[in-house]
């Protein structure tokens, strides 16, 4: 399988949410590539450093600073603007945050959701819209079986309680508006993503980077919990091959799974990070136990359903991706450009290299 093809997206009018973010940076650098003229809606970078700066995506695209929960700066950004496919991923996505602030959580995640859906009504050249999700949408028993995109949505927690709720959401707007107008609005579950250019509070690589700027060991709470690690690249060729899809295809399934590559094993946090310290040269990792913990020990999440139907798998297995995401940031820190960092990996990517 091939990387997006220039020949769909060039040209393409793409309103791309949560832009400023880790992903969403990576995101709107790809789609600039491929041709596709780029709005991005989101809030300022919550990063110091951000790759949103370091990469310049603000001279990439057009950047709109707006806040999600505001419905009426919504409805007045998107106003006089044209968009034939929508990727919306702006969230509030970091767990112990959720649970620090629940409703500030809720507000982002599933009012900003539906804030955006209105006003998204009122555009007439829209061909497909895609809200990105989470793995955690699912009612998490903990019994290590892979979710599957008909199992029960559910979640103890506010962050994965918001984005199940989120998903009542889109499917909600769908039936009510979106599919009269035949405009397919769906949603996808990606895993735990990885890559360079994250700088986030309480996500492991970033930890990981930032403990061994310090030559101090990075604590990890959980070292025997299991993700769905996977590569940036391979989540958002995933997320654009979805989109592709469903503006060409109305039988597209309306929930997609997007995960690690097939027959792996299960990754645990510890040999994750063992794989990015020893790539790094910083000092072995520590545990430090948080009882008061709600984080799930086990998700894994069966990502068959988009290899049977868009014909797409995730390319690069766990050690593949830590070793590209520690060879972006320690080139990075070595005064390479972020920028030319993110397209060469893209490119490469797009080779099947």
């Amino acid at each position: 399988m091939s990387g997006p093809d220039p020949g769909f997206w060039s040209g393409k009018r793409v309103l791309l949410t949560g832009h400023t973010g880790f992903k969403g940076s990576w995101a709107s650098v790809w789609l600039a590539g491929l041709g596709a003229t780029v709005t991005g809606l989101a809030l300022a970078p919550d990063t110091e450093p951000s790759l949103f700066g370091l990469a310049r995506v603000d001279g990439l695209i057009e950047s709109l600073l707006v806040d999600l929960r505001d419905r009426s700066a919504v409805e007045a950004a998107l106003a006089g603007r044209a968009f034939d496919l929508v990727l919306h991923m702006a969230a509030q996505p970091i767990v112990r945050t959720a649970i620090e602030q629940p409703v500030e959580t809720f507000a982002a995640n599933v009012m900003g959701t539906a804030h955006l859906l209105q006003a998204l009504r009122a555009q007439t050249a829209l061909q497909a819209v895609l809200v990105v999700t989470s793995d955690k949408v699912y009612a998490n028993a903990e019994t290590g079986r892979a979710f599957s995109e008909g199992d029960a949505l559910g979640g103890k927690d506010p962050y994965s309680a918001s984005k199940a709720a989120t998903e009542m959401v889109v499917a909600s707007f769908a039936k009510s508006y979106f599919d009269a107008a035949g405009v397919p609005v769906a949603t996808a579950r990606g895993g735990n993503v990885i890559g360079g250019g994250d700088f986030s509070r309480d996500r492991l690589v970033a930890d990981i980077v930032r403990a061994a700027a310090r030559q101090e060991p990075v604590v990890l709470r959980h070292p025997e919990a299991t993700r769905p690690w996977q590569h940036v690249l391979d989540c958002l060729a995933g997320y654009f091959t979805q989109l592709r899809a469903l503006a060409s295809d109305p039988m597209t399934p309306r929930a997609l799974n997007f995960g690690p590559k097939s027959g792996g094993s299960d990754v645990t946090v510890g040999q994750l990070a063992t794989l990015g310290v020893e790539a790094l040269g910083a000092p072995p990792w520590r545990h430090e136990p948080d009882p008061k913990s709600m984080e799930a020990r086990s998700l894994s999440i069966d990502a068959g359903l988009a290899r049977r139907a868009l014909d797409f798998e995730s390319r690069l297995d766990a050690p593949r991706a830590v070793a590209l995401t520690m060879d972006w940031h320690r080139r990075q820190a070595n005064g390479e450009d972020a920028l030319a960092l993110c397209r060469e990996q893209i490119a490469a990517y797009e080779g099947g290299r």
